[in-house]
């Protein structure tokens, strides 16, 4: 019997002992922002909820879950709130002119640019802060529009290396909401999905890009940090799909630097 408890006791202190590096790691920290000042998507609550499940699941990050932008900022908070010191990385699944100050808006862009942060974008983040050119340049394109509403569309994978696409085939289906955009430029992102033209009607009178470049989701580097950015999500369904689930997760563990991919922008490949 003591040599049973002997050992348990030099099991226990070997655990304590045991060096940092084989410990279980820290949890990163995500913060969600659902915040409606414009449309008002009936999906931005599942694609919350959907988010911090992934990151339970992965058991690699906590979501923070708001829809006000109140943490957003550098400035220090009482009452046991966080500021984006506290964060790894925040996702933006918004709309309109949200209800932030110089400072937060100063805040936001240092977390990504100087802290080497990471920043996400869903669907109608594109639909937000027009009136805040650098949030153009942050996410990398505003919304102009969706042309054919909701429609079942061809999804072009063009980065099958990216650690959050390549598990896509080269060509899938959905139905979703397609957007297109302005002020997008490829010498400024890597487009990692793009629309598939030959699925859409290109006479639609909302048609603007005389392109016909459609990009649907893409990354970039901001100074020191990390952008990631997909349409995708306007329907509840679409974030139940495994393989946008999976890009996801690979997008959070891009953005956070959890892991490597090449987010330097290249041209549009010759058809």
């Amino acid at each position: 019997m003591r040599y049973w408890v002997a050992g348990v006791m030099l099991a226990a202190v070997l655990g304590v002992c045991r060096p940092a590096s084989a410990q279980q790691p820290q949890k990163r920290k995500l913060l969600f922002i659902g915040e409606s000042k414009g449309y008002q998507h009936d999906s931005v609550s599942h694609a919350m909820a959907t988010v911090e499940k992934l990151g339970q699941q992965s058991g690699l990050w906590d979501t923070y879950l708001r829809t006000d932008t109140q943490l957003v900022t550098k400035q220090k908070l009482g009452n046991n709130a966080k500021n984006l010191d506290y964060f790894d990385a925040v996702m933006f699944y918004t709309t309109g002119e949200l209800d932030m100050n110089d400072e937060q808006k100063s805040a936001l862009l240092a977390f990504v640019k100087d802290d080497g942060k990471g920043f996400l974008g869903a669907h109608s983040a594109a639909d937000t802060f027009y009136q805040w050119l650098d949030y153009g340049d942050l996410l990398g394109a505003y919304f102009d529009q969706h042309p054919w509403n909701q429609v079942h569309a061809a999804i072009n994978v063009e980065d099958r290396a990216f650690p959050a696409t390549k598990h896509f085939p080269p060509q899938f289906p959905i139905y979703d909401e397609i957007y297109q955009y302005k002020n997008y430029s490829r010498d400024k992102v890597r487009v990692l999905m793009s629309l598939d033209t030959n699925s859409v009607d290109l006479t639609n009178k909302n048609v603007h890009r005389t392109d016909k470049d459609f990009a649907i989701t893409w990354v970039h580097q901001l100074g020191k940090g990390r952008v990631f950015y997909t349409s995708l999500g306007h329907r509840e369904e679409v974030w139940d799909r495994p393989d946008i689930q999976q890009m996801w997760t690979e997008a959070v563990k891009w953005a956070m630097g959890l892991t490597t991919g090449d987010a330097t922008p290249r041209p549009k490949a010759a058809n």
